[in-house]
């Protein structure tokens, strides 16, 4: 792996560590819970396609 690879890895967990606690007690219904993490999803996707073709 690269370096940026490695810190774009590290950036992500960051992130995640932040928003998780948050994003798990808005979240109580497992029906909202399942269509707020399939948008995390896709953001998560287009992020990694876009930095894909980028280079």
């Amino acid at each position: 792996m690269e370096t940026d690879q490695i810190m774009s890895a590290i950036f992500l967990i960051a992130v995640l560590a932040l928003i998780l606690p948050g994003f798990l007690s808005t979240n109580n219904k497992i029906k909202q819970f399942m269509k707020n993490l399939s948008i995390w999803v896709i953001i998560v996707i287009i992020i990694i396609i876009t930095i894909y073709f980028i280079k």
